[in-house]
């Protein structure tokens, strides 16, 4: 099967694929809450970087012709625990009925200011 890199300039970018697709398949890369425009973070807080986040996320998502929906396992990071609470009301207006598996952990660090980061698999319909 061939690999597509995917990118979009409406999502942060990096040195690493934002995405990647194989087949039927999307992996996305880490997803950071940071503004797409300015590359720096919103807000200093869990909620505020969780929401961007799953918005920079959904734009990937969206150049590759998928959705939120199609999202099957998302992996999270988190610098604090305590912050999981925050961080899963958030997630979970956006992942509302059906939600994709999830694997959860807390990291030593991220990258400089991230409070959290997660990356996604999703299916791209046919």
């Amino acid at each position: 099967m061939r690999k597509e890199i995917i990118s979009t300039d409406r999502a942060p970018r990096s040195k690493n694929s934002q995405a990647v697709k194989v087949g039927h398949l999307l992996y996305t890369g880490g997803q950071l809450g940071r503004n797409p425009k300015t590359g720096k973070y919103v807000g200093s807080d869990i909620t505020s970087q969780a929401r961007q986040a799953i918005e920079n996320l959904k734009v990937v998502l969206a150049a590759a012709g998928t959705s939120l929906e199609n999202v099957v396992k998302v992996t999270v990071f988190v610098r604090d625990l305590e912050d999981m609470p925050a961080f899963n009301e958030v997630y979970y207006e956006y992942f509302t009925a059906n939600p994709p598996a999830r694997t959860g952990v807390q990291v030593a660090g991220l990258a400089a200011g991230a409070l959290c980061e997660f990356d996604a698999v999703a299916v791209i319909p046919e």
